[in-house]
């Protein structure tokens, strides 16, 4: 990880005025940042920086204010979209079904999706041009935590609400959900409505983790993908990240990368 630049003239295209970086990324405006610096509130490659002079290149340095990440390449974009059923999480699909660019193709930016929800779920799922982010949310062993809503057949028990939190066996191997309750407001006398959060990304693993307790999916929603909420967003519709979204994003993404370079310095 680079370390923090030395207050110098900048080069063509290198580092720039951290009050200008910063601004430019919406977080204040130049005056309120340099209270920020002068306060001890910045962070540069996980240092504290106080000088007013302070220099960052946008495209090596990380910065955070107050322990929340800042991404300073404004041309990246994020983006959460209420996918509906019937659609794959592709951005061309080859067997010509429903694909994600009928909700892509008025953007400006290029982007993709990260994971993927299988055709007959719907819900939260995250499109960026962020291929570094990407690539760390979508890692195995990021285990980013999901939440999803199911509605199932027969009525779901607080022991077999257990038996998921303790773990099932799988052809795949075992997997138990992080919380497993019961939404006793929901549902009829033939169904259940289960929220169940996990962190694996293993495929269709709700679907088979309930079908393996006796409860088969019949509808299934996924509203939360770690700090992402799906809120009131309606089913199709695409909407930009707000910047604390993106702050919670980033910062738990470049926790991961730390601590995974910290594990891989141990092995070493």
């Amino acid at each position: 990880m680079a370390e923090p630049v030395t207050p110098t003239e900048p080069a063509a295209g290198g580092p720039q005025r951290l009050q200008k970086v910063l601004s430019a990324a919406g977080v204040a405006s130049r005056r309120v940042i340099e209270d920020y610096l002068v306060q001890g509130r910045i962070e540069v490659n996980g240092k504290v920086v106080t000088e007013l002079g302070t220099r960052v290149d946008p495209a090596i340095d990380q910065v955070s204010v107050d322990g929340v990440a800042v991404q300073l390449d404004t041309a990246k974009r994020y983006y959460v979209l209420n996918k509906p059923t019937g659609v794959v999480s592709s951005m061309k699909d080859e067997q010509g079904r429903p694909d994600l660019r009928r909700f892509t193709d008025e953007l400006d930016d290029r982007v993709y999706n990260v994971g993927r929800l299988d055709a007959e779920t719907s819900g939260l799922l995250l499109l960026t041009n962020d291929g570094e982010l990407a690539h760390v949310l979508a890692h195995p062993s990021f285990g980013v935590e999901k939440t999803y809503i199911a509605k199932v057949r027969g009525r779901v028990t607080p022991q077999t609400l257990q038996r998921l939190k303790q773990g099932v066996e799988l052809d795949d191997g075992p997997i138990r959900a992080d919380r497993a309750k019961l939404l006793q407001a929901q549902g009829d006398a033939r169904h259940s409505i289960v929220e169940l959060t996990l962190h694996s990304g293993r495929n269709r693993i709700v679907r088979r983790m309930l079908k393996e307790v006796g409860h088969p999916v019949v509808e299934l929603v996924r509203r939360q993908f770690g700090p992402l909420h799906l809120g009131t967003l309606r089913s199709g519709q695409l909407r930009e990240l707000t910047k604390a979204e993106r702050g919670a994003l980033l910062t738990i993404a470049r926790q991961a990368e730390a601590a995974r370079g910290t594990a891989g310095a141990k092995e070493d």
